[in-house]
């Protein structure tokens, strides 16, 4: 079975009115001239640039117009590598935020998103991190379960107008089954719509840069719509979902509510690799408590934390507090018996809440598969991890796609000698391209003191 990430890929073909990057002049020859406007989405004229163009920032810090940079790609089954059609792709920056508007799969799987970025003189972007995320009925979300978004540069973008269309762009979606499920739609009416997290009692959709979003893979009946970003509450709202439907006009605009704020601190203690960390705020109805991760609203976290930190706008709900959760060569301290080594779960509604202190350890290091990327695997895979040299033993699971714990071994003797520790799957055959992730854990007698990056391990079968 092919690769998801490295499928052979039919590009949507883009008509666009400006066939080359255009000068740092700003004029476009109607009658709104002088400086363009690098907040304006319009490709009309009505950025202060000619039809077609875009306004970007640069790195002289004028604004110029520009061929508009895009993201082509396809969105495929990951199973069997057939193209998925009404698939809604958007893009997102480094921080979470929704840059794009919604791009809807064509028949053939294809889709096209126009992205912003800086650009030098010549009017190359710059360095910029673009993830993807991609929703449709009857699969699993992207990212979702064990797989993270794999981060795209816009200095990998080629041609005259820029393009980027690589390995990561195209997207392999995993099947799940729902009977008589339906989906929901609307539009989040707020400034800056963009990256709200829309939550139907645990199914997502995301808003785009204009504000609409779709929720699918709803259950029939009566469900409460609720959004999620920081600095908003939103006023109630409750939709009737009929399998097979979409139920349209599921508006959400902002209450007059009071948001909260969560404070803590971190202890990070034997991480010779990593001195900070962060901390994230993962909306309850999404967590998983196999894999201890799940979806954080935009602006709900705290970065360069190495004491205390503070997330403030916090909107009412429930979340649980993770500490260590991104690939920092750092994790939560896994052993239950110590202070500071839970999972704080909240309620927030409009006051301070205090979770106290995470203790924080170093990670062991995943060396395959997975020790970046997702990785390919055949057959029986085997799992290799860096030592613990303080450890009598490991402690090995192995995930579904959708976090369901399908193997262990928790009798791996202790490691001595030179090398690293490695045991081989001995579970239930894996599926043809299905993901799966692999933790390791170290334990000290019968105590776990440490374990491998909570989103790396994470392979796909061939």
């Amino acid at each position: 079975m092919g690769n998801p990430y490295r499928f052979g890929i039919g590009l949507l073909a883009m008509v666009l009115g400006a066939a080359s990057s255009l000068p740092l002049g700003c004029s476009n020859g109607n009658a709104n001239t002088g400086p363009c406007d690098p907040t304006s989405s319009s490709m009309d004229g009505g950025n202060g640039c000619e039809a077609g163009a875009t306004c970007e920032n640069t790195s002289s810090g004028t604004p110029g117009c520009f061929a508009p940079l895009s993201i082509q790609g396809k969105v495929i089954d990951a199973t069997n590598n057939s193209p998925i059609a009404g698939a809604h792709v958007v893009a997102r920056d480094a921080e979470g935020a929704v840059i794009s508007a919604v791009a809807i799969s064509a028949t053939d799987g294809t889709y096209s998103l126009i992205v912003p970025a800086t650009r030098d003189a010549a009017g190359k972007p710059v360095s910029t991190q673009y993830t993807l995320r991609a929703d449709a009925a009857n699969y699993q979300t992207y990212p979702g379960g064990v797989r993270a978004a794999l981060p795209i540069d816009a200095t990998s973008a080629t041609g005259d107008p820029p393009v980027i269309a690589s390995a990561a762009t195209t997207i392999g979606l995993i099947p799940i089954t729902i009977t008589g499920a339906g989906s929901i739609s609307g539009t989040v009416k707020i400034d800056k719509p963009g990256g709200t997290l829309v939550d139907v009692e645990g199914t997502t959709g995301v808003a785009d840069k204009d504000g609409a979003y779709t929720v699918f893979n709803v259950p029939a009946g009566s469900h409460a719509v609720q959004g999620y970003i920081a600095g908003t509450n939103f006023a109630p709202v409750t939709a009737t979902v009929t399998g097979g439907q979409e139920t349209k006009g599921v508006d959400l605009t902002a209450s007059t509510s009071p948001l909260g704020k969560v404070t803590g601190s971190v202890n990070i203690v034997n991480a010779p690799g990593g001195s900070v960390t962060s901390v994230v705020l993962v909306l309850e109805d999404t967590f998983n408590t196999n894999l201890e991760r799940g979806e954080v609203p935009k602006g709900l976290r705290a970065g360069n934390v190495s004491s205390a930190f503070t997330i403030d706008g916090v909107p009412d709900g429930k979340y649980a507090v993770l500490a260590a959760y991104e690939n920092d060569l750092l994790v939560r301290d896994p052993d239950p018996n110590i202070a500071g080594t839970q999972i704080p779960h909240i309620t927030v509604a409009g006051a301070p809440i205090d979770v106290g202190n995470f203790k924080v350890t170093g990670a062991l290091a995943v060396i395959s598969p997975g020790a970046k990327v997702p990785d390919p695997v055949t057959g029986t895979p085997t799992f290799n991890w860096a030592d613990d040299s303080s450890e009598t033993g490991y402690d090995v699971v192995v995930f579904d796609s959708l976090g369901n714990k399908i193997w262990e071994d928790a009798a791996i003797p202790g490691f001595t000698g030179s090398g690293n520790p490695s045991v081989q799957y001995g579970g239930p055959a894996l599926q043809p391209g299905g993901y799966y992730q692999f933790r390791a854990t170290s334990m000290k007698n019968t105590a776990p003191i440490s374990r491998t990056e909570d989103l790396l391990g994470v392979f796909y079968v061939q």
